[in-house]
This record gives C-alpha cells, sequence and structure tokens, in this order.
C-alpha cells in the first residue's frame, strides 16, 4: 500500500511538472502608437518611435491620440476596421489582431494627404485602396462659409458620383446647407459640430452651398457639376 501510494505521489509531481513546463511563454502583447494631428499628419510607431512598416502576425494594443477636430484616425486591414470620430479629440486603446495581409491607416477627410500602410507576415505589399472622394464643407465661425478638397483647395468643379462630405458647424447663428440636383441638406441654425454626408451628385448642373439665415450677407457659393 505505502508503494502504491509514494508511485501515485511521483505520477502526479510529474505530471504537475510536466504542466508547468509544457508550453512557452506567452509572447508578451506588443503596444504600438497611432497619432493624428493636429497638423495634416498621421503616423503608426512602436514604443520606440520607429514607424510601422512590418509587423509579426498576432495581437497587438494600439495606443490611439487623435489631436484634431477635423481628423481622425481610420485603420483597416484583414479583420480590422477601427476609427476614431470625426469632430472628437482624445485618446483610445484598441485590442487588435493582425493576421497576414497589407493594413492601411488613414484620415478619412484626408486622404489624400495623411495616410500610411505596413504588412503582416510574409505577404507582398498591395496598392492603396482607392481613396473615397472627400470634400470639407464648413460655416462660421465668421460670416464665411467654403466648400474645399480633402487637400484644402477651394471646389470649383465637381464630377458626377457619390461623395463623403464632412460638414463642419462652427457657430449656433449659422447653418450649412448644401444643395444639388436631387440632394438636398443641411444642419439646424442651433447646431454646432460636425457631421458627415453621403452626397450622390447624379445630375449635372450646380452645387450650391449656403448659409440661409446670411446667404444674402456673402455666405453661399457654387461649383459646377460635370460628366
Amino acid at each position: 500500500m505505502s508503494r502504491l501510494i509514494a508511485v501515485t505521489l511521483a505520477l502526479g509531481a510529474a505530471a504537475l511538472l510536466g504542466a508547468a513546463g509544457s508550453g512557452a511563454t506567452p509572447r508578451q502583447t506588443t503596444t504600438l502608437h497611432g497619432t493624428v494631428g493636429p497638423g495634416f499628419t498621421i503616423s503608426l510607431t512602436t514604443a520606440a518611435g520607429a514607424r510601422v512598416t512590418k509587423l509579426d502576425p498576432g495581437a497587438y494594443v494600439i495606443e490611439v491620440d487623435d489631436l484634431a477636430e477635423e481628423h481622425n484616425f481610420h485603420l483597416q486591414g484583414p479583420g480590422v476596421d477601427r476609427a476614431t470620430e470625426i469632430g472628437e479629440t482624445g485618446k483610445q486603446t484598441w485590442n487588435v489582431t493582425f493576421t497576414d495581409g497589407t493594413y492601411f491607416y488613414v484620415c478619412d477627410p484626408h486622404s489624400g494627404l495623411m495616410k500610411g500602410s505596413f504588412t503582416v507576415g510574409n505577404v507582398p505589399s498591395t496598392p492603396a485602396p482607392a481613396a473615397t472622394k472627400k470634400l470639407l464643407l464648413t460655416a462660421g465661425p465668421g460670416f464665411t462659409i467654403t466648400l474645399k478638397t480633402s487637400a484644402g483647395k477651394a471646389v470649383k468643379s465637381v464630377q458626377l458620383g457619390t461623395y463623403t462630405v464632412v460638414v463642419r458647424d462652427r457657430s449656433s447663428i449659422h447653418n450649412a446647407h448644401l444643395v444639388a440636383p436631387g440632394y438636398g441638406r443641411r444642419t439646424t441654425v442651433a447646431f454646432v459640430g460636425t457631421q458627415t454626408w453621403k452626397v450622390k451628385l447624379a445630375k449635372p448642373g450646380t452645387l450650391r452651398f449656403l448659409c440661409d439665415p446670411h446667404a444674402s450677407q456673402g455666405m453661399r457659393g457654387s461649383a459646377k457639376i460635370t460628366r
């Protein structure tokens, strides 16, 4: 009986030792840092400050610092689609898992200028997805209203198609009103903040933008819609 107990104890100890030493040490989660703004800059870096160009597959923590209301940080790729909100600032922490493929990070309103990419695993780089057409409509805070491209140029003409329009209404005495053939949308006069509109320009004509209470005081403009 004593021999049986001794054998049982020995087997149990061996099992415990085997369980303790059977697996490799868990991979420590790597932290990356995403930053957008306050100027027209966006970056994804390691803890040492190096720009991220290639990573191993696995779990990562991304600390995102959004420093400007007119920008956002949007990360997308295989299995990942995370973004901060346009019109808001602050810090966020994301837990993501990267797999083999190419990942892109952009500021959505300014994707032509503010973008980057990196690869995960042993895969070749692929072209970035076609940029969505984006416009920026700003009313106030003074008696001005503008419609600009993502590169900051005043819009004089636009082609038919679907656009993302980031609307920044900067004053409670103004509103932002966008009118085109078959389309019309506006903010309320009391509203102050940022909205994002999907605008489909389906017919040639004129795209007009104005502040309704102060259009007669110069807060208006237009662009030609072409094929």
